[in-house]
C-alpha cells in the first residue's frame, strides 16, 4: 500500500522498529495499558501490518491500527479475536480475511477526517489484496454495560451476525445483550450517541456483531466481535471509500 495523503493527514505502513514503538506508545496513551517502558505490545505485533496516520505538517502520529491477514476462515483460530470468541462458524468462510486491531486515535485529536484517512488506508489494502471480509473487536469504553443499554439494544434489533457466521461464547465474563435485552426497544438517538465511532462506521457499511459483549478487565472495555463482508457494502458507500483511498 503506497502512502496516502489528503490535505492534512497521510496514511502509511510502518517501516521500522521506531515506527512500531511510536504506535505502541500511542496505544498505551489511549488505552492506558502500557508497561514500565510506556508501550502497549503483545505477540501479535510481530505478525501484523501496522498502519500509521500522521498529521502532514508536524509529522505527529494521530491514529494507528494493525492488520492481520488470513488466507481464509480456516486460519481464524490464529486471530486475536479467537482468544475471546468461539469462531468455528467462520472457519467455513473461504475468501481472504483481515483482522483489524488496536485501533486508536490520539485523545487530543478530534478531527473526523482522521477516521476518513484510516478508512481510506483500509480500503486501499482491501482492494490491493482482494480481501473479502474485515473483522475484529469493537470496543466500548469501560466495563459498565448499563451505560450502553440503548446501543446494545440497537445492535440486538438491527445488526446481529447472520446465523451462519454467529460467534459463540468463549470468554469467562460476557454480557449476553441479545438475550438480556430481547424485549427492550432502543432509543435511536441515545443509541447512536453511545455507539463507538469505529463501530458506527462498520455498521454503516453493513457490518454485523456478536450477540454478546466480552468484558475485558485488562483493557478496561466491553467489546463485540464485528464483521464486514466486503461484497455486502452498499455500492454508494464503496464509491465514497474508494474516493478517499485514491
Amino acid at each position: 500500500m503506497p502512502t496516502l495523503t489528503d490535505r492534512r493527514y497521510r496514511a502509511r505502513i510502518s517501516a521500522s522498529h521506531d515506527d512500531l514503538k511510536a504506535a505502541q506508545r500511542l496505544r498505551a496513551l489511549t488505552f492506558g495499558t502500557g508497561g514500565a517502558d510506556g508501550l502497549d505490545r503483545d505477540a501479535f505485533d510481530e505478525i501484523c501490518t501496522h498502519i500509521l496516520i500522521e498529521e502532514c505538517r508536524s509529522g505527529q502520529l494521530v491514529c494507528c491500527f494493525r492488520m492481520l491477514p488470513l488466507k481464509g476462515g480456516a486460519d481464524i483460530g490464529q486471530s486475536y479475536s479467537a482468544q475471546f470468541y468461539e469462531l468455528s462458524a467462520l472457519a467455513r468462510f473461504e475468501g481472504p480475511m483481515v483482522e483489524i486491531g488496536r485501533f486508536c486515535v490520539h485523545p487530543d485529536w478530534r478531527d473526523p477526517d482522521i477516521l476518513r484517512a484510516a478508512w481510506g488506508a483500509m480500503t486501499r489494502y482491501v482492494d490491493d489484496h482482494g480481501v473479502e471480509m474485515l473483522f475484529g473487536c469493537s470496543s466500548f469504553h469501560g466495563t459498565d454495560a448499563d451505560s450502553y443499554l440503548d446501543a446494545f439494544a440497537m445492535l440486538k434489533e438491527r445488526h446481529l451476525a447472520p446465523r451462519r457466521w454467529l460467534p459463540r461464547v468463549k470468554a469467562p465474563m460476557v454480557f449476553r445483550f441479545a438475550q438480556t435485552l430481547r424485549l427492550r426497544k432502543p432509543d435511536a438517538r441515545l443509541a447512536m450517541l453511545r455507539m463507538p465511532p469505529l463501530l458506527r462506521t462498520y455498521l454503516m457499511m453493513g457490518g454485523w456483531v456478536s450477540d454478546h459483549a466480552v468484558v475485558d478487565p485488562e483493557m478496561g472495555t466491553l467489546h463485540v466481535f464485528t464483521g464486514v463482508e466486503i461484497r455486502a457494502i452498499p455500492a454508494t458507500r464503496k464509491r465514497l471509500l474508494r474516493a478517499v483511498a485514491q
